[in-house]
């Protein structure tokens, strides 16, 4: 079915509705109409990693650890299966009458916000800080959502729009103020690519205001750029209650029929709240027209017709076998593999079991589930933490497996060793009886996550400071006294100070796992053991210190992530090792002379010149000469080497993984788009504005600290116009 034609149903439904009728269907929690056939219908349904909150479903990594993948194509495969599973338990509750939230086709996902400070507790639901991979995921992950038939599979929808990175603790009231080359450039990219390539099907807005306008009722955001500038058809959704703080908090309306007469003005066609429930009294008080609620209307029952709520489709019999299938468990435990980032190792990894007699697992996060699911997460019928996982995996060894929590996850104070929580001195004590340690530490969403959602109230859910909790401080502090190899998992959905570790010789190696999933501990014990590679990718910069950042609420990008920092970071965006060693054998552009020719001609006309919508080829050669095989993740970096008008440093452009056997060499094709070498100006217009680029292809960034952690210097490619 095409648009037009369910938009053309839509309409000789809604025509047949009386005002009230038409009202009662912008609340996300639509009322049936018996006398139209209309079911009741529930919007809020969520789909970040896994079909959440609605019974079981496959849960996997967190969205940052999907983006450590640097993968589109198992991003899109994620995606796949969280739809699949959508309309299995969709297909189920529906024949039973269950119609409730959570439970049906359209998903709140992605967020494609950008990670832009380490702090923001939501960070983890992103894929991180860099508009590129963004816009790629994104774009991968809406897609497999909708699928590609006639009907939508599920209907997905890009968030928060716009300038949306926190504090969780002002966002019902705060001005996030952002110039115009830094919306364009940072701030709008994966949105405008989730609309024009994936077709989105919906928009949600964020809690705050930009630049003074809330933006669940933005004219620039919502009416020229979504709507005008970027041709969005689909359907546009408040974040839950934010229309109400536009009256409350942000104080642009004086009451809720002001407040929902605006955002329906504005373009906002469904209240995740309760506000709209004042729209037939606010169009009795002419502050709001029928034909603004029918346009709306029109809008939500177009994409329920897309879905085949009305007409059925293909997806109808997808069964509930479907649900937590053994091929989506795989998928999962798969994924979770890929997401994984060496950050440093001495060469204790892997671990060899054969020479092995004890293993100590410790941490607040040895044995948790919580730290496997991270937020907005499903519910597994099995999880596998990492102490489980390193159980099963040496259960027919004589490897001893010794286990401790070490210390609580968060505790505000913490006495001396002798006076502390029993568990430490536990701790202490199986680690003088074992081999090795592998010390889990970390967060979980209780200390990072939403505002209203988390244990860290004095927080909103935002972090206060790169360091762990005091209490794991104290734990870490000591076991590096016993002298003993340390395999230290630093389990979080954001950058931390890992300095403690990084500079510690007792610390062998430092694995970044996210929250990655129920096959977590499973996926975490085949890697340790070297029963495969890890091969993420670092889709955040972990900093020195905060003191380099701006102020939290400062939503200019200056100093901030790795296209704009001035300092060198602990840890930069796109590194990762792997337990291989790989060798750039040769870069270059399959076509040169066509992307030359487009640049020349986007100096005098960017909208005729075709650079928008043109993509170029790097062929590229890379050599496995380690001992083991593995993954790997090429990228491309453009820096502008005249305009003042570039980002700072570089800006990635193309990103291809590759599996590489030991001793093979491997060819490769990464596209990277024309686009990549325009600027933006002040204004927020894009421009041609240099002639002289260099194309970095490697397997990390082109930066200094990258190379010194045991990274491979990229090939350089100059282009000169």
């Amino acid at each position: 079915m095409t648009r037009e034609e369910a938009c053309a149903k839509a309409e000789a439904l809604v025509d047949q509705m009386t005002v009230e009728e038409m009202a009662s269907q912008l609340r996300y929690d639509a009322s049936a109409i018996e006398r139209l056939n209309v079911p009741e219908y529930n919007w809020w349904n969520e789909g970040l990693h896994g079909v959440a909150r609605a019974g079981v479903g496959t849960v996997f990594p967190q969205a940052i650890g999907l983006a450590a993948t640097f993968d589109e194509d198992t991003v899109g495969q994620v995606a796949d299966v969280i739809s699949t599973e959508a309309r299995a338990k969709y297909n189920v509750y529906s024949k039973e009458e269950d119609r409730d939230i959570y439970k049906g086709l359209t998903l709140w996902s992605p967020n494609v916000n950008i990670f832009r400070d380490p702090r923001w507790g939501r960070g983890h639901e992103t894929y991180g800080e860099d508009p590129y991979l963004t816009s790629r995921l994104g774009v991968a992950f809406v897609k497999g959502l909708q699928g590609d038939k006639d009907v939508l599979k599920t209907a997905a929808c890009a968030k928060h729009f716009a300038v949306h990175s926190g504090p969780e603790a002002d966002r019902h009231h705060f001005n996030a103020t952002c110039n115009k080359k830094d919306m364009r450039e940072t701030y709008l990219p994966a949105f405008e690519a989730c609309v024009k390539e994936a077709n989105v099907e919906a928009v949600m807005g964020a809690y705050n205001r930009t630049n003074g306008e809330p933006c669940c009722a933005h004219t620039e955001l919502m009416v020229d750029i979504l709507r005008g500038e970027w041709g969005f058809e689909g359907h546009y959704v408040s974040d839950c209650w934010a229309v109400k703080d536009f009256h409350e908090n942000h104080m642009v309306t004086k009451n809720p029929r002001e407040s929902a007469a605006l955002a329906i003005e504005k373009g906002c066609d469904v209240n995740c709240g309760s506000t709209y429930l004042c729209l037939v009294q606010a169009y009795k008080e002419k502050l709001v027209t029928k034909e603004q609620i029918r346009t709306a209307a029109v809008r939500l029952f177009t994409t329920r017709f897309l879905l085949g709520e009305f007409d059925g489709s293909e997806y109808d019999q997808i069964p509930f076998s479907e649900v937590e299938s053994k091929e989506h468990i795989a998928l999962s435990k798969s994924v979770a593999e890929k997401s994984m980032v060496l950050l440093k190792n001495d060469g204790l990894l892997p671990l060899d079991e054969n020479k092995l007699k004890s293993i100590a697992v410790i941490g607040p996060n040895a044995n948790s589930r919580a730290a496997l699911i991270g937020n907005y997460h499903g519910t597994a019928s099995r999880y596998i933490t990492v102490s489980e996982g390193i159980q099963d995996y040496l259960e027919d060894t004589d490897v001893r497996v010794y286990y401790s929590e070490g210390c609580h996850l968060f505790k505000d104070r913490v006495e001396p060793l002798a006076k502390a929580d029993d568990r430490v001195a536990e701790a202490v004590g199986i680690a003088k009886l074992s081999d090795v340690i592998v010390l889990c530490v970390g967060l979980d969403e209780t200390l990072e996550g939403e505002e209203g959602d988390t244990g860290n109230s004095y927080a909103s859910g935002d972090k206060e400071s790169l360091l762990l909790p005091e209490s794991q401080i104290h734990l870490i502090d000591a076991l590096k006294k016993l002298g003993k190899p340390i395999v230290l998992l630093n389990m979080t959905g954001s950058a931390m100070d890992l300095s403690y570790a990084r500079d510690d010789k007792n610390i062998g190696a430092i694995l970044q796992t996210w929250y990655p999933g129920a096959q977590g501990g499973k996926a975490i014990a085949d890697m340790l053991f070297g029963k495969v590679s890890p091969s993420g990718k670092l889709p955040v910069t972990f900093y020195e210190s905060l003191e380099e950042l701006p102020d939290f609420k400062d939503y200019s990008m200056k100093g901030r992530t790795y296209r704009y920092m001035e300092n060198k970071a602990q840890y930069p965006f796109g590194y990762g090792l792997t337990y291989s060693k790989t060798e750039m054998v040769s870069a270059k552009l399959a076509d040169e002379a066509a992307l030359v020719e487009t640049l020349r001609n986007a100096k005098n006309s960017i909208s005729d010149s075709g650079v928008l919508d043109a993509w170029y080829d790097v062929e590229v050669a890379l050599k496995n000469t380690g001992a083991m095989d593995t993954d790997e993740v090429v990228q491309v970096y453009v820096k502008d080497q005249k305009s003042d008008l570039a980002v700072r440093n570089h800006s990635l452009c193309g990103i291809a993984r590759v599996s590489c056997k030991k001793g093979e060499t491997v060819t490769c094709k990464v596209r990277i788009p024309a686009k990549a070498f325009l600027v933006y100006d002040e204004d927020g217009n894009r421009k041609m504005d240099s002639d002289k680029f260099t194309l970095f292809v490697g397997v990390s960034q082109p930066d200094e600290v990258s190379v010194a952690l045991g990274g491979v210097k990229p090939i350089e490619i100059e282009i000169n116009l």
